[in-house]
């Protein structure tokens, strides 16, 4: 009989080997669940409570998350999302997705879709053809907004 034509295995390697396999699998679900789903849940974050105040028309809050630097003044800032601004009035938001940009950079880039119409139309609605598609940055750093160059 030669060392590698045993047919029975010791009993505690069997269940050795099905812990470890046990455990690297959990590891992996864990972390595609973490790669899909929660990886940029800060920045969705932020993004959902600047689009709140946009709704709620409380811009004075919406411009504080915005955390405007530089020269993006408070009536550039009511000029692209006031009532009668660029992306205004907006009533409903949609995240569409959450991604690193293709050239890297310190932030993430947040699609976010906005409606006119409350609650947000469904694809189907003739509506749906008035909302807008926005790209916007959030630096990780300090959360704060931008549009990306």
């Amino acid at each position: 009989m030669a060392l590698l034509d045993t047919t029975s295995e010791e009993p505690n390697s069997k269940r050795l080997r099905y812990a470890v396999s046990g455990v690297a699998l959990v590891i992996l679900v864990a972390f595609g669940i973490w790669f899909f789903f929660l990886r940029f849940i800060s920045e969705k974050h932020t993004i959902e409570h600047f689009m709140d105040a946009v709704v709620a028309q409380d811009y004075q809050r919406a411009f504080q998350i915005w955390k405007s630097h530089g020269s993006y003044t408070y009536q550039d800032f009511m000029a692209d999302w006031g009532l009668e601004g660029y992306y205004g009035p907006i009533k409903s938001y949609r995240i569409e997705s959450a991604s690193l940009p293709p050239n890297g950079g310190s932030g993430v880039v947040v699609v976010v879709e906005v409606s006119p119409f409350q609650p947000f139309p469904d694809n189907s609605d003739p509506r749906s053809g008035r909302s807008k598609e926005i790209r916007l940055w959030v630096e990780r750093s300090d959360q704060s907004l931008s549009f990306p160059l």
